[in-house]
């Protein structure tokens, strides 16, 4: 008579339940705080990227072990192995940008501002579309634009080869001053500088009227003209364009966010759209670069500010 094996025991009925009970909660916890919104949601947006795959690899390496070892299946060993499966969805990412999901619509206030700078501008990256503005994967950026001046993308070392080089940039907007910085270096160009000390660089940050902020980044070293608390006027000139901070050659980049970006971390506030008016291209102006071999080619906007 064929032995019949032993039952498991009561713990084990239980323990055997914990790692679906963990990853189930946490990602229940997870989405009840990114469909709260706010700076809510924008942690909820990091640990998504972080709790459920770490917990998800851990019960998937257990169950592929246990299930090899003991030769056993049970409703719980394929439950927790197809949610581990959908806890570590998050590390596609990784491999595909996914732009940080707010809306265009419902984001609100936007702001709607002059151009940073009176020469034509190609816009390199910008819109709502994650293709043509990668800066959409964070949220405080998921608006921005990097804007340039002709000649540009050529991979040169020199950073007066670049014409954005030292274009003088002027305030978008009427404000306040919360943040001025210069003294940065600038960057030798044709490759990404990875300075995440400084990464904004040189740069002026200014509260509007709506009390919604504009950060304005990478400006030339010893050009910044204003300073921590003065108020600017619309079309004062703010400094020059200049390759300060984490970029790859000169431009100019720009977002607007809610939460001031002198007192939360770059990366970590809420983006709000930004339009642009007194210029001849569209309100929301799009980027996009096409590459082809080693040369990459701008097919996003050319606009040109043209108001008094």
């Amino acid at each position: 008579m064929e032995e019949e094996s032993p039952k498991p025991s009561r713990l084990w009925q239980i323990v055997r339940w914990i790692p679906l009970t963990l990853m189930i909660g946490s990602l229940a916890v997870l989405l009840g705080m990114f469909a709260s919104g706010g700076m809510v949601r924008i942690t909820a947006w990091y640990l998504l990227e972080l709790i459920p795959p770490a917990l998800g690899l851990i019960s998937l390496i257990t169950v592929v072990i246990y299930a090899l070892v003991r030769r056993r299946k049970s409703k719980a060993l394929l439950a927790t192995g197809l949610t581990a499966l959908l806890c570590l969805s998050p590390l596609i990412a990784l491999f595909v940008p996914v732009a940080y999901p707010a809306s265009l619509e419902k984001s609100s206030p936007a702001a709607t501002i002059r151009l940073p700078a009176d020469v034509p501008l190609q816009v390199i990256w910008g819109g709502d579309d994650i293709e043509k503005n990668y800066h959409a994967i964070t949220p405080d950026q998921r608006w921005a634009y990097d804007l340039l001046v002709a000649p540009y993308l050529s991979g040169s070392p020199n950073l007066d080869d670049y014409g954005c080089y030292g274009v003088p940039v002027v305030a978008p907007v009427s404000g306040y001053v919360v943040s001025a910085h210069d003294g940065e270096p600038d960057m030798a160009p044709g490759i990404v500088s990875n300075n995440f000390e400084a990464p904004t660089g040189n740069h002026v940050m200014i509260r509007m009227e709506t009390g919604t902020y504009l950060v304005i980044a990478h400006l030339k070293q010893g050009s910044v003209t204003v300073k921590t608390r003065d108020t600017v006027t619309e079309g004062q000139v703010i400094g020059q364009c200049g390759n300060s901070g984490n970029t790859s050659e000169p431009h100019i980049h720009i977002h607007h966010q809610r939460q001031d970006p002198s007192e939360y971390p770059l990366n970590f506030a809420e983006g709000l759209p930004l339009y642009f008016r007194d210029h001849d291209g569209p309100a929301m102006p799009e980027g996009g670069v096409r590459v082809e071999g080693e040369a990459a080619f701008a097919t996003g906007d050319l606009v040109q500010h043209i108001g008094d």
